[in-house]
């Protein structure tokens, strides 16, 4: 069963936003981003699309 977020559609934040360009830089997988921030990796992958960042699919 897929995991419930308490934050669903909630609107990113600038320093969540900013953890994502960190985290992806670093070369995180997406699992593992998405749990940092407590988002889904659809929400997460969507994220990083809109901002033309590279995210690492599994490590």
């Amino acid at each position: 069963m897929a995991e419930k977020f308490e934050r669903h559609r909630q609107p990113w934040r600038p320093d969540e936003i900013q953890k994502l360009h960190t985290l992806a830089g670093k070369g995180m997988a997406l699992k593992a981003i998405a749990k940092a921030l407590t988002r889904s990796e659809e929400s997460v992958k969507d994220r990083a699309r809109a901002d033309g960042l590279k995210i690492a699919k599994l490590r």
